[in-house]
């Protein structure tokens, strides 16, 4: 799929990786998937963290490393997958885990590089690279016109800041 748009940001902190998160989780529709890339300790489960507050998910938000799937209830359902430990789609989709449920609300997957062809298809790719006490550069990648509603719409609150 091809790239329609994208937006880069420096991250210094866990808080501000949760604060950019908090912020696109208002630009989420029904059906949104989004993949959460990067590496050990890059920042994904901060970024899951920050979007559930968004949409007013008031529960305890973690990495789903172990479970696979965690949902949340929030102004849309949240769907928080961590593919991690598994080998490939067939193990996403033997273990159930991509269903038509998410359609009534939004998908953060981790390590969604992990699902190939059609399945493995996001909205948004959220590229976090670095570690540690390091800086993160947070890359926004459109691959479709509802990843473009989050990079159009992270820019115009960005112009306005």
């Amino acid at each position: 799929m091809s790239e329609l748009a994208s937006w880069r940001t420096a991250s210094a902190s866990a808080a501000a990786t949760r604060a950019l998160a908090e912020r696109l989780a208002t630009f989420a529709r029904p059906g949104d998937r989004i993949a959460l890339l990067g590496d050990l300790g890059a920042g994904k489960t901060q970024f899951a963290k920050g979007f559930a507050r968004g949409l007013g998910v008031t529960g305890v938000v973690n990495s789903p490393s172990f479970t696979l799937m965690a949902e949340y209830r929030g102004r849309l359902p949240l769907f928080h997958l961590d593919l991690y430990r598994l080998a490939g789609t067939a193990d996403a989709l033997a273990g159930g885990l991509l269903d038509e449920r998410q359609l009534d609300g939004v998908s953060l997957i981790e390590w969604a590089d992990r699902l190939d062809g059609p399945v493995g298809s996001a909205d948004l790719e959220v590229r976090i690279e670095g570690g540690g006490d390091d800086t993160r550069t947070i890359r926004l990648v459109a691959r479709t016109a509802a990843g473009l509603r989050y990079v159009e719409g992270i820019r115009d609150v960005e112009r306005v800041a």
